[in-house]
């Protein structure tokens, strides 16, 4: 399975995250338009709200990539537009749409190359936050969200009546619960790498999961499951489908009886199955939904002409005749007013709890740490953790009674929960002159979590090292010929078809005179490198004085990453989000 860019949760400067109140969105629009047009004077004299009856200048073209369960409506949308005769500033609005998977415009917008389409409609504002945070990628900027679909699990009448549907209600963890107990059962989903759908539910499952005893076992068992009947994208997920009602569909091993699916999908493929349906479970605990924002691309290189035309598009979106189009394609306008008829023809019916207000956007933190889940369990991994153990780690962390490596051993020990029985993980400890004249020393070689021996298991011993970690009285920070060390031995022990990487943790910056230097550490990081056997450095700098720009030189050298974390709290879920971009890199 390949990997491409990942998604981030969304944030500030996303799309609203709402659009149940589509007056805001079209406020939202107007607003934007009326900006550009310096004034609503101008925007009237010109036309811009307008239904022309006729065209006084040539149509101004605008391009528009939407996900490709949306650009029907779009196209729909535009040729409303052109029917009657529409315009912007007296300018009729040539709109041309191109259905393009978003983790792929994603891809190409984080490049930097300049982009073929002046508008981007993804399915989740999920993508432009991801790009937001990018600072060689193309500018993109939300205006308002075009519509909305909620998330559930869509199933064969076969398999969602012996699940009790309609009547029946259940939660993410429930539903994903029987399709591991009965092999009938087969749940696919598209790749959350590549999928917001697929991401917000592996996301809701590790939330709610989390709330439970023994919950990190039973995602990291439901996501592996799902990982091996993954497709790459959400119109391909329903090629997995029975192909019919016959036994020999029904049976077919390579089939899914159940999918992970949006309401507008589930609705598309049932007014166009020809007679076979799907039926949708609505979770009781919340549905996360896509809300397709409507994004500028490049604004600054657009010219007056072409961002008024496109926020005057976005309007049209949200006034009745858009609407009624969008609704019509089976996608949600209105989260406070759901029509039946939608519903219906998606599948759903009550007591399912269709109506029910969707989640809140997903924190950033929750989606990090689903994707490092999802990445450490679908590839099994081999990671040699480096820990920090100088006197500086004894000091308090502010606000938590606690000192830094309290608060390291904790985030390591509930890292080590996401790890599957097949992942090969390992402890170094590190300060100066720990073993002799070297600053390291090797705590639990490393070894798959599963192996046993004596009375335990790799698991047992690492979570007893990991408890057992403690500041050196008196111990600076050997971290130069510890990281060149660490690094020859992950190189050499390197395993073939895992995911290969070299976690480095400290607080402070080398303070071992008599160690190599920074430079010469660095091309020797640089000649231990093979692109043919990636082994990133994922190094990170914990508290205020530790040295970023150090870390990130170093780890640069070997295709990893340099993170900094003041909040020690949070460097379980930087790790992960580390080795979700790690894995995304080296396995693109």
């Amino acid at each position: 399975m390949g990997r491409h860019s990942l998604p981030d949760a969304y944030g500030a400067g996303a799309a609203d995250p709402r659009p149940r109140a589509r007056r805001r969105t079209v406020a939202i629009a107007t607003v934007l338009v009326l900006t550009v047009a310096a004034g609503t004077a101008v925007a009237v004299r010109g036309g811009l709200l307008s239904f022309g009856s006729s065209c006084r200048d040539d149509a101004v073209p605008l391009k528009i990539a939407a996900s490709p369960d949306m650009a029907p409506a779009l196209r729909a949308v535009a040729a409303h537009a052109r029917a009657h005769n529409i315009t912007s500033d007296g300018h009729c609005i040539a709109v041309t749409v191109t259905a393009r998977e978003s983790y792929k415009v994603a891809d190409a917008l984080r490049s930097g190359n300049k982009s073929d389409v002046q508008a981007w409609v993804p399915d989740s504002a999920l993508w432009v936050t991801r790009l937001s945070g990018e600072s060689n990628a193309t500018r993109v900027t939300a205006a308002g969200s075009v519509a909305s679909s909620p998330v559930g699990v869509a199933m064969v009448p076969s398999a969602a009546k012996s699940l009790g549907w309609p009547e029946k209600t259940y939660t993410w963890t429930e539903l994903a619960g029987a399709a591991l107990r009965d092999d009938r059962l087969r749940l696919g989903a598209a790749d959350p790498v590549r999928s917001a759908a697929g991401l917000l539910a592996l996301t809701q499952l590790n939330t709610a999961a989390a709330t439970i005893k023994g919950g990190d076992t039973q995602v990291a068992a439901m996501a592996k499951t799902l990982s091996q009947r993954t497709s790459d994208s959400d119109s391909q997920v329903l090629d997995t489908l029975p192909r019919d009602s016959s036994g020999t569909e029904q049976g077919n091993p390579q089939r899914n009886q159940a999918l992970i699916l949006s309401e507008q999908s589930a609705f598309a493929y049932n007014s166009s199955a020809g007679g076979a349906r799907l039926d949708l479970f609505y979770p009781k605990d919340g549905s996360p939904r896509l809300d397709y924002p409507f994004t500028l691309v490049d604004e600054s290189r657009l010219n007056t002409d072409t961002s008024r035309a496109a926020l005057r598009f976005l309007t049209l979106l949200g006034e009745s005749d858009g609407q009624r189009i969008l609704e019509r394609y089976g996608f949600r306008t209105d989260d406070e007013k759901v029509s039946p008829a939608l519903v219906t023809k998606a599948g759903g019916r009550a007591p399912q709890p269709f109506a029910r207000a969707a989640l809140d956007p997903t924190p950033a933190k929750a989606v990090d740490e689903a994707l490092g889940t999802w990445t450490i369990t679908v590839q099994s991994a081999r990671i040699t953790t480096v820990v920090d153990a100088s006197a500086s780690m004894a000091q308090p962390v502010p606000g938590t009674g606690q000192s830094r490596m309290d608060v390291t051993r904790a985030s390591l020990l509930q890292a080590l929960a996401t790890f599957t029985s097949e992942d090969e993980i390992g402890l170094w400890k590190f300060s100066t002159r720990l073993d002799g004249d070297r600053d390291y020393r090797v705590l639990v070689p490393t070894e798959r979590l599963g192996d046993r021996k004596g009375n335990g298991t790799q698991r047992d011993r690492l979570s007893a090292a990991f408890s057992s970690l403690s500041p050196v009285p008196n111990g600076a920070t050997g971290l130069y010929d510890t990281t060149l060390a660490a690094y020859k031995a992950a190189t050499s022990s390197y395993a073939k078809g895992k995911f290969n990487a070299l976690v480095l943790l400290t607080d402070g910056v080398n303070q071992d005179p008599g160690s190599i230097s920074r430079s010469a550490l660095v091309t020797q990081l640089q000649k231990l490198t093979d692109p043919q056997r990636p082994v990133p450095l994922i190094a990170v700098a914990v508290g205020p004085d530790a040295d970023k720009a150090e870390v990130q030189e170093i780890a640069k050298a070997t295709g990893g990453s340099g993170q900094q974390v003041n909040d020690p709290t949070q460097i379980h879920s930087v790790i992960l989000r580390a080795i979700v971009a790690a894995g995304s890199q080296n396995q693109g």
